[in-house]
Order: structure tokens, then C-alpha cells, then sequence
């Protein structure tokens, strides 16, 4: 089973692009996608594999939050 992760594209330079992750920022490769500033993308090892609507990106990241919370207690 694979995990993806979305996040926020902020700054593209080539094929490199830093990643908002809710707060975390890293840097990933965008070379399996065509995305741009601002664009959500789901991250898997470290590259964008595909590119997502905000609307989805901020539900899943809510509910990973809510996931974490509920490990957390």
C-alpha cells in the first residue's frame, strides 16, 4: 500500500519545486507532473504524482489531522 500526502506548491525552479505541507515545507520533483505555483499535488517519496483540486487536497489534509488527533489521545 502506498501513502500520498498533499501539499501546496509554492515555488517551482525546473523540474524542483517547494512543497507547503500545512506548515512543513520541503522541497519535491515535479518531473511525472504538469503542475504549477499554487496547484495541490499528492506527494509519494519525495516526487508529485498527480495533481489535485483544492477542495479534495483540504478535506484529505483535514482528515489526516483528524486521524492524528485521534492517535494523539
Amino acid at each position: 500500500m502506498c501513502l500520498a500526502i498533499p501539499a501546496k506548491i509554492i515555488k517551482i525552479d525546473g523540474h524542483k519545486a517547494i512543497a507547503d505541507f500545512g506548515g512543513l515545507e520541503q522541497e519535491i520533483r515535479l518531473d511525472l507532473v504538469d503542475a504549477k505555483e499554487n496547484d495541490y499535488v499528492l506527494v509519494h517519496v519525495g516526487y508529485a504524482i498527480q495533481t489535485i483540486d483544492e477542495e479534495d487536497a483540504k478535506e484529505t489534509i483535514r482528515l489526516f489531522n483528524e486521524l492524528a488527533e485521534s492517535i494523539e489521545e
